[in-house]
């Protein structure tokens, strides 16, 4: 099944403390590679959130926002311990008549000093509650950013499938012009035998080999069988591998030598504007390859 890397993912959810909201943008990437930032107080599960990413959407650049906002009444985790904050503000302002000193902020001297806040310590029971849900909520948001994937990734099959078709097709229209094509060469070679022979200094052996060579310089029938075979690969990976952007980009790369080596050897006018066509239609099968999980 082919998959874009782009995506976008949403999902939303709440119990009776919290409500959550996780948004995912996907584009593509050699990697993955996750911008995320939890609340402060979830941060050490930064990593779980990772692993669930990964797990689901594998590759690609994802951008990662997640909003919580807290249902009814929020009890403090920090209280201030009234009856020493009073005891030290008693003494400050004994201490502070004693040195006929003015009395001025006892009450912020009173709040730096040891102890005058209590810390609530003890597990929050809601915390562990809390958690699933926006886990749950992130892997939704994932899931719902693959469902994405999944759709881009048909659309993109039917563009590459046409494409692939398309430089087919002109393979097709090469091998039926290169009949042709020889039958030039043959015409040519066989006046320029009538000249050169002809020429006093003509040396047989070098010319056989000058003639050897010459064919074999234009003879594009191996690389059309090659073409060929690449264009089959290509589809073979298209319609069997769950993750064939590396692969396919590959193929692709492969199937631009053989368009470039059968343009510099065909020495054609015809067959130089069937790869120029060819070239077109790979260089979109480029692009939309990167974009292929």
């Amino acid at each position: 099944m082919l998959k874009s890397m782009t995506g976008f993912g949403l999902a939303r959810a709440a119990n009776t403390n919290i409500s959550v909201s996780v948004e995912i943008r996907s584009l593509n990437s050699k990697t993955l590679d996750v911008n995320l930032r939890l609340p402060k107080n979830f941060s050490d599960k930064e990593l779980e959130i990772r692993n669930l990413l990964n797990q689901i959407l594998e590759r690609g650049k994802l951008n990662v926002s997640i909003d919580i906002q807290v249902i009814g009444e929020v009890k403090p985790r920090v209280t201030v311990n009234t009856p020493l904050v009073r005891a030290y503000c008693q003494q400050l302002r004994e201490t502070a008549i004693a040195a006929a000193v003015p009395e001025d902020d006892i009450f912020r001297l009173a709040m730096q000093l040891p102890d005058a806040y209590i810390y609530d310590t003890a597990p929050d029971e809601n915390a562990a509650k809390d958690w699933a849900l926006i886990q749950e909520t992130f892997k939704q948001a994932a899931l719902a950013c693959d469902e994405f994937r999944i759709k881009e990734g048909n659309e993109l099959s039917g563009k590459l499938t046409e494409y692939i078709h398309k430089i087919g097709t002109n393979l097709n229209a090469i091998a039926t012009h290169d009949p042709e094509r020889l039958q030039n060469i043959r015409t040519r070679i066989r006046e320029r035998i009538a000249e050169v022979v002809s020429d006093e200094h003509f040396d047989p052996n070098r010319f056989e080999q000058e003639l050897i060579y010459y064919i074999e310089k234009l003879d594009i029938s191996e690389e059309k069988v090659r073409l060929k075979l690449h264009l089959d690969h290509f589809m073979e990976v298209l319609a069997k591998d769950e993750t064939p952007g590396k692969k396919l980009n590959f193929i692709s790369q492969e199937i631009g030598r053989e368009i470039n080596t059968i343009g510099s050897k065909a020495n054609d006018a015809v067959i130089q504007r069937f790869v120029v066509e060819m070239k077109d239609e790979l260089e979109k099968i480029k692009e939309q390859s990167l974009n292929i999980l």
